[in-house]
Parts: structure tokens; sequence; C-alpha cells
């Protein structure tokens, strides 16, 4: 492909995959139409809902916003710069809102919480190192728990044939948590992962170019020890679990009952479809591939479907002008800037050599 084709498809490409995106979120939404007999059934869950167990799951799912954010603490503070949980938790729910609702939300919302991480003292190294530990991690630990849903589901779980790839992605998890371990690992996976990216769009380039490449050195100027790799992975865990128990309480808030042995399982597979660039947010991908899986395991058609619906409202729709307000105090109250602190001079000898 010539050098502008390669460009111009590289800038049309983050809103044709919103349109396409779009488009089957357009055909999810009438292939439901076909079920109204489950959606009618649904609507009268939702109309007697338990007001105590609903304000449970807004809990559980602030609990695990907040459960993501000290992730985010975590490593901020391997490389000694320290931000408060209520911060952290406040760019937690923006950048959510960003990826969930934007053309190119998740590269939109990695920019700004970068930004948002040099505003706090961070340098770019370090706020660069940030973003892609919080990947590895939330990808280790999401194939984490649906390996343990895998096998909570036990020969039931087969059926869906789920365990093949639940296998593979937890072993391509594991195996990126290890490169990422390994400084000169480290550096050679994101510097080919550049060299693939100029190739297709031709970014970056110019004082772009080698603005990146500063920072694809710099970025083993932070290293964690055992302690702190549990940590984080511990609050990892947390984050899915935690959310993936607003999926619990909805059902509780419906008046139904928790399939729980599919309900880990059946979260897994949701949230992993959710990370395919598909739909903003895994719109209607989610959703259909949860209440299939939970029916699977026994969940009544109706109820499901009113679980699944009561919690997509809770920890996407709802997520959504939240976190557009908390991006707007963020940037407004961003006029108050701390000077990104200077990696120490022995640091900077060791990177450099």
């Amino acid at each position: 492909m010539p050098a502008s084709g390669r460009s111009w498809f590289g800038r049309a490409w983050p809103w044709l995959k919103y349109l396409v995106g779009l488009a089957l979120a357009g055909l999810a939404l009438w292939a439901l139409t076909g079920r109204t007999g489950e959606l009618s059934g649904a609507s009268k869950y939702l109309d007697h809902l338990r007001w105590w167990w609903l304000a449970l799951a807004v809990v559980v799912e602030v609990g695990s916003l907040v459960a993501f954010a000290k992730i985010q603490q975590r490593l901020l503070d391997a490389g000694h710069v320290h931000v408060s949980t209520g911060r952290l938790t406040a760019v937690t729910a923006a950048a959510t809102a960003i990826a969930n609702s934007m053309p190119a939300g998740p590269l939109v919302s990695a920019v700004f919480a970068f930004g948002q991480y040099r505003r706090r003292g961070a340098d770019e190294a370090l706020a660069g190192w940030t973003l892609a530990a919080i990947f590895v991690v939330a990808s280790v630990t999401l194939a984490l728990v649906a390996a343990v849903g895998v096998i909570v589901a036990g020969a039931e779980g087969a059926g869906l044939d789920l365990v093949g790839v639940t296998a593979a992605v937890l072993v391509g998890a594991v195996a990126l948590g290890a490169v990422f371990l390994q400084r000169r690992a480290l550096v050679w996976a994101v510097s080919g992962l550049v060299r693939v990216t100029r190739r297709v769009s031709g970014w970056p380039g110019g004082e772009h170019a080698a603005q990146v490449d500063r920072i694809i050195r710099r970025l083993t100027v932070v290293t964690l020890d055992v302690r702190q790799v549990l940590a984080v992975v511990g609050w990892g865990v947390a984050s899915w679990v935690l959310d993936c128990g607003c999926l619990a309480v909805s059902f509780l808030a419906i008046g139904a009952g928790i399939p729980w042995r599919g309900l880990l399982l059946a979260y897994g597979a949701g949230q992993l479809a959710a990370n395919l660039p598909i739909t903003p947010g895994g719109l209607g991908v989610v959703e259909g591939s949860l209440t299939i899986a939970l029916v699977q395991f026994g969940g009544a058609e109706a109820s499901t479907v009113a679980a699944v619906l009561l919690y997509r409202i809770l920890s996407f729709w709802a997520e959504l002008p939240l976190g557009w307000a908390t991006w707007g105090v963020l940037v407004w109250s961003g006029r108050s800037v701390t000077e990104p602190r200077e990696l120490p001079e022995h640091v900077m000898k060791e990177v450099a050599s």
C-alpha cells in the first residue's frame, strides 16, 4: 500500500471502526426486537426492583473503580510518585467514560490518563510505563478470573467451547506479563510494535518518532519487586471480582436466583468479548455473550436478560455521564499543575547504558 494510502487509512480507521460498531449494535437491537417475549418479561422484573440490593450493586461497582485506581496508585508509587486514591478514582471514571463513548476511545483514554499522571508529578517514562503496566495487569488478572470460572463451571463449561479459548488467553496473558517484567524483552516488544505501526499507518514520524523512541529507551526505569507485583495483581483481581459482584447482586435486585456455577465463566467471556474492537465499550457484545452463557447454565431467559440489562445500566450507561462530569472537574482543576519529577542521575545513567 502506498504511503499516502496508509496515512489516509490510519486517520480514517478509528472513525470507520466506530461506524462499523454502531452498525453492529444496530443489528443487535434489530435482533432483540424478535425476542419481544423475553424483553417484555425482563421489563416486569425491572418494574419491581429491590432497592436495597440495587444500592449494594452500586456500592460494589464503585468498589471496582476504586480497586482499579489502587492498581494505578501502586504502580505510580513504585516510581516514587504518590497520588491519592480519590484522585485516581476520578481519573479512572473519566478515562472509562472516554474509552466507552468516543471513536478510538481507548487511545484517547490512554492519552488523557497519561496527561493526568504527568500533572501529578510523573515524568514521561513513568507515565508511559504505568499505562503499559495497567494493560498487562488487567489482561493477566482477567485471564485468571476466566480460568477460575472454567474450573468452577466444570463439565458444563465445556459445552460452551470456552475452555480452549480461556486457556489460550491465560497462557498469552501470563507470557505478556513475563515479557513486561523483563527489561530487555519489554523494550524489544514495544519497539517491534512501534515499527509495525509505522509501516501500517506512517505514525509516529518526525519529532513524534524521536519522542517515542526516547520513551521506549526509558520504559525500564521502574521495576517491581515481588511484594509490589502481588499487590497490583491482587487489586486487579479485586477490580474484576467486584465488577462481577455487581452482576451477581443485579440478580438479587430483580428478585432472581444467581446462577453461581456459570457466573464467573460467563462474566469472563463477556469481558473478553468487550475487549474486541467491535463496538464502544462492548455495547451489544457483552449483553449478548453474558445472556447466552448464563441461560446455558440454567438461568431463566427473562430474569437473566433483566439482570444483565441492570448490570450494564450500572457498569456502563450510568458511568458515562458520571465519568464525563468527572473529566470536566479534572480538566478545570488541572490549571494547578505539579511539575513532572526529573529522574535521578544514577537512573538516567543506568538507562543510557
